[in-house]
């Protein structure tokens, strides 16, 4: 945490009285937060830990430290509680001016890189809601470690030589009838935008196309392994037509990704991972450390497998098949190569290229893997010290097998952080399918329902731009009502901005094990756990601001002026705690972004900004700023309405949400 939080300060200041009554130095102090700001603003239960070793009463530890603690400049007292409790009282002015001047400071820069992978969305068709959860929980996670003082790498996997993107060259190939130059040439982005056509959404209409193909005569499926065969070796037709349909679908991805403002560092692609032979580099390496193993017989016969740690013999579920028996590397196989650069355990790296990704310039840097010469003047890619891989759920035996696959090569430490951000899925209330899919008519059975799963079989699939419109035009109509003097430019950045705010927080403000049934009322909603609820809440802080500025001068609301001025002890008892409970909310902000990274329930920092501008929200009710008539209580009070209009800016924005000037 940063070295204003009274956290660190109290953890080192309980560890120098232990020191000193005890002559013990804890490893660890744990601490907590009174259920009231009366009872303290920090505690403690470390002496019920000491007692094992101090061979002592807990509270009678508590005491000896108690009587050895020195306040210093961070605290007025430490009073003994309970059976053993150390509750910990803060100099609220102190804390309050230093947090009022640099409370929102990064932590400490911290040794070793991390590597956050996210999105990864198949190269084959356009984003869709699903995709969303993955992106904005990735690129949180990312802010997050940010703030917490990490170096952080964001990679965006790339699997353009995979079995979807097979089936959409199939599908131009058998379906449309047409050979790669054809699609290159009806397909171009000129020809394209000219009619006003999408090629993600094209190629979603064809996905599904190919999918009923298959079903129609399975036989069909041979192409589909003729066409990925020769998409892995590469330097042909299809591998080319391949390439290219991958390609211009990250533009998409990309482009719709960046309207919620998600970038990425590099993006690896799984064809550079063929074509620069990591994966015979691993597979050597597994087959040397009998990792893996070639059966003879049976249902696999001829493949590659790895036993499995933990599973049943005969189970199904004990081997898991890295190299087919016609020589082609599975996912898994792929991965855990792909996992071993990550970590920096291969001897081979990718060649790096800029992407011009973007319609016009490239709005930030981004770079990709290629497998020849690329550009020069690129970051020092991979080599993490710990890995996040956010993937849904149904993804955590394959996960598994990855780090399976590290430990069996005696790279045990690095399995161990190589950590499966898992995830469950998203859904869409019956009220929302309607709204986004009014050409689906829904059955009795199914309006019933709490909400329904996206398939595209059945009709349900809702594009993620396609989301991101509606949310805007919603939010445009309600802005407009609301401000009727906003231009239309104010309008739609405004409109944007709650949008966006509205699915961000929404798909954050869930367990992540819990499925998200995503309501377009309940999204956008100004009252409730809601985005826009919580950017209402910092506009209604601003125009506070504004009005003491307009009437007693701007200086009055200066950040470092109400530093210096602003005094707690003015107010009468009873307001008192009402006042600093709201600072003593913001500054647990750090300890509630750690605790939400080291338990990756990022719904922990949004639960704690609901929370926040609730508080926020009893406070302006009941204390007037700008018609305090004492003076020495308005600049306490403006100096709170201050922190928080600068902390929940800071909070938001590390979620990913950006405060309009109106609503």
């Amino acid at each position: 945490m940063s070295c204003n939080s009274p956290e660190q300060a109290l953890r080192e200041a309980i560890r120098e009285a232990c020191r000193t009554a005890l002559g013990i130095d804890p490893e660890q102090v744990p601490l907590t937060y009174p259920p009231s700001t009366a009872m303290g603003d920090l505690a403690s239960p470390v002496c019920f830990e000491l007692a094992r070793v101090a061979r002592k009463p807990p509270r009678a530890i508590a005491e000896e430290i108690a009587g050895a603690f020195h306040p210093g400049e961070h605290f007025r007292k430490l009073e003994v509680a309970g059976g053993g409790y150390l509750n910990a009282f803060l100099k609220r002015n102190v804390f309050l001016s230093r947090w009022l001047t640099d409370g929102r400071e990064s932590d400490a820069p911290v040794p070793g890189k991390i590597i956050v992978e996210h999105t990864n969305i198949n190269p084959n068709k356009a984003a869709h809601i699903g995709h969303l959860r993955n992106a904005v929980l990735g690129d949180t996670l990312v802010l997050y470690l940010r703030q917490l003082g990490h170096q952080v790498e964001v990679q965006n996997y790339i699997d353009d030589t995979g079995v979807q993107v097979a089936d959409l060259v199939v599908g131009f190939g058998r379906i449309r009838g047409m050979e790669p130059a054809d699609v290159r040439e009806r397909y171009s982005d000129e020809r394209l935008k000219a009619e006003g056509l999408r090629f993600d959404y094209l190629c979603w209409d064809l996905y599904a196309e190919v999918t009923r193909w298959y079903e129609e005569d399975r036989s069909r499926l041979e192409e589909r392994a003729a066409t990925l065969s020769a998409m892995e070796e590469g330097n042909n037709p299809v591998a080319d037509l391949a390439a290219f349909v991958a390609h211009r679908m990250v533009k998409h991805h990309l482009c719709t990704m960046h309207r919620l403002g998600i970038v990425y560092d590099v993006l690896p692609k799984e064809s550079d991972i063929l074509a620069l032979k990591f994966w015979e580099d691993a597979f050597g390496l597994l087959k040397e450390t009998q990792a893996i193993h070639k059966l003879e017989g049976g249902k696999n016969d001829g493949c590659w497998v790895m036993d499995l740690h933990g599973a049943e013999e005969g189970s199904g579920e004990d081997q898991k098949v890295i190299v087919r028996s016609n020589g082609t590397v599975t996912y898994v196989g792929k991965d855990i190569a792909y996992q071993m650069w990550k970590f920096g355990l291969l001897h081979r790296d990718f060649h790096y290229r800029r992407l011009d990704w973007s319609p016009s310039e490239a709005l930030y840097p981004l770079w990709s893997s290629c497998a020849d010469r690329g550009d020069g003047g690129h970051p020092d890619f991979g080599k993490g010290h710990t890995v996040y891989n956010v993937i849904d759920t149904r993804q955590s035996y394959l996960q598994r097998v990855v780090a399976q696959g590290l430990e069996s090569l005696g790279h045990r430490s690095e399995a161990s952080r190589s950590i499966h951000f898992a995830y469950e899925m998203v859904a869409l209330t019956p009220g929302a399918v309607q709204a986004l899919l009014p050409e689906r008519e829904l059955s009795e059975e199914e309006l019933a329902k709490s909400y329904l799963e996206m398939s595209g079989r059945k009709g349900l699939g809702v594009k993620a731009d396609d989301l991101l419109d509606t949310l805007m035009s919603r939010a445009t109509a309600e802005v407009r009502s609301r401000n009727r003097d906003m231009d239309n430019a104010q309008v739609a950045d405004t409109a944007r901005r709650i949008a966006v705010g509205a699915l961000r927080y929404y798909m954050l403000r869930f367990s992540r094990n819990r499925v998200v049934a995503f309501d377009l009322d309940a999204a956008l909603a100004f009252e409730g756990e809601t985005g826009p609820y919580l950017q209402y809440s910092v506009v209604r802080s601003r125009n506070i601001l504004r009005k003491v500025a307009d009437r007693f001068g701007a200086e009055q609301v200066e950040a470092g002026r109400l530093a210096e001025q602003a005094d707690l002890n003015v107010l009468a008892e009873d307001a008192l705690s009402e006042h600093w409970n709201l600072a003593i909310m913001l500054s647990r902000v750090p300890a509630v972004l750690r605790q939400a990274v080291d338990s990756l329930e990022l719904a922990l920092a949004a639960k704690h900004a609901y929370l926040l501008a609730q508080a926020f929200n009893s406070f302006y009710h009941r204390y007037p700023v700008v018609q305090e008539e004492d003076e020495q209580v308005r600049t306490v009070r403006t100096a709170i309405i201050r922190l928080y209009h600068d902390g929940m800016i800071h909070l938001l924005g590390l979620m990913g949400i950006e405060v309009p000037e109106r609503m």
